[in-house]
């Protein structure tokens, strides 16, 4: 059975103009950042799936949580197979405010088989100061199954010890951190690139109409505030964020050897060059032959497995390319060779040591 290989060719833009971005999808406001929460805590309600008794922390867990409600069970009496003991986390915005919702993750701690059909009890969770920010709890979904029958057989899907839950946190107390200053604005580029960056400058100069952003370094632009919207910064946010922008894109191709994927951004670019391609196929094929004795001889009957190689080689042609200055260029150029696309990877190695190619080569 042949592999089936899928070569793209990806034109992310002919023309700088049609690349223009919102400057929200290419930066940032610096104060606005992620702020990541951890939590410890038990799932309850598992079909015998939980935690064994060598999980000594799941069952020191259950005891101390049984002792807030006033029972006290003795730890040789305990079974936990129908609890886990889990790891909760999540990942919020610093912007969000008291009150909302967020998704968590949840994954297992301990010697659990599955943590499908469970149920996370309240649990805190705190941020990388210690402090407690926002309680997590409800019915966890892992998206797959894992059965086991009594005889060993298993019928599975997707992993099932992690899973998440969806708007099962909810914030306690406002995080404080990363405010906006009235007086500056910073932009801070995702991806630094000079060129982009001075292109955020230019674009908000030009859009209000006056000197007000200055870039600094790759990745940092420095933006007044007007006292007109001093009292109204949300709507400048808005109006900068909004703001067009040309994305300056860096020449570069990807190759993925192990599925044969190649892909080609824009300007990339091949110089004239001449490529030979040629292929040689070795084939060796078997011819038994069984050597039989004769009456009375008292021989043995022998085997002889005789193999014969044979060599076809393809004939060698020679294609010379006049160049490349853009992405559909370089595809037609490439598809004039009519070659496979393992072979395509190779021809983009060949041209990138020969000096050819005027891109970055990655190969993944």
């Amino acid at each position: 059975m042949k592999k089936v290989i899928v070569v793209i060719i990806l034109f992310l833009a002919s023309l700088t103009q049609s690349n223009a971005q919102r400057i929200k999808d290419i930066a940032y406001f610096k104060g606005v950042q992620s702020e990541q929460l951890i939590g410890y805590g038990l799932i309850v309600g598992l079909a015998g799936t939980g935690d064994s008794y060598r999980s000594t922390f799941t069952v020191q867990s259950v005891i101390s949580m049984l002792k807030r409600f006033g029972i006290t069970v003795p730890q040789t009496n305990l079974r936990t197979r129908n609890i886990a003991a889990v790891m909760v986390t999540a990942n919020i915005s610093n912007m969000i405010q008291e009150g909302a919702q967020f998704d968590v993750g949840v994954s297992s701690l301990g010697d659990a088989t599955s943590l499908l059909g469970g149920t996370l009890l309240m649990t805190p969770l705190s941020g990388k100061d210690g402090k407690v920010y926002g309680m997590a709890q409800g019915p966890i979904s892992v998206g797959g199954f894992d059965i086991n029958t009594g005889s060993g057989g298993r019928v599975a899907k997707n992993h099932t010890l992690s899973g998440r839950i969806p708007n099962g946190g909810e914030l306690q107390k406002e995080i404080t951190t990363g405010k906006f200053s009235k007086d500056k604005i910073t932009i801070l580029l995702r991806e630094p690139d000079f060129t982009t960056l001075n292109n955020i400058a230019t674009a908000i100069n030009a859009q209000l109409g006056d000197t007000l952003a200055h870039a600094v370094g790759s990745s940092v632009v420095n933006v007044t505030v007007p006292d007109s919207q001093k009292n109204n910064l949300t709507a400048f946010l808005s109006q900068l964020e909004s703001i067009q922008v040309t994305k300056d894109v860096v020449a570069k191709v990807v190759l993925n050897e192990k599925t044969g994927t190649v892909v080609s951004g824009t300007n990339v670019k091949i110089s004239p060059v001449t490529i030979s391609h040629g292929s040689l196929n070795i084939t060796i094929r078997s011819y038994p032959i069984i050597s039989q004795p004769g009456a009375f001889s008292q021989g043995k009957t022998q085997f002889f497995n005789n193999r014969v190689p044979s060599v076809k080689q393809e004939g060698k042609n020679a294609y010379s390319i006049d160049g490349a200055s853009n992405v559909q260029e370089v595809a037609s150029a490439l598809n004039s060779l009519k070659v496979t696309p393992r072979d395509i990877i190779a021809i983009f190695q060949a041209l990138k040591e020969a000096g050819a190619l005027n891109a970055e080569l990655v190969i993944i």
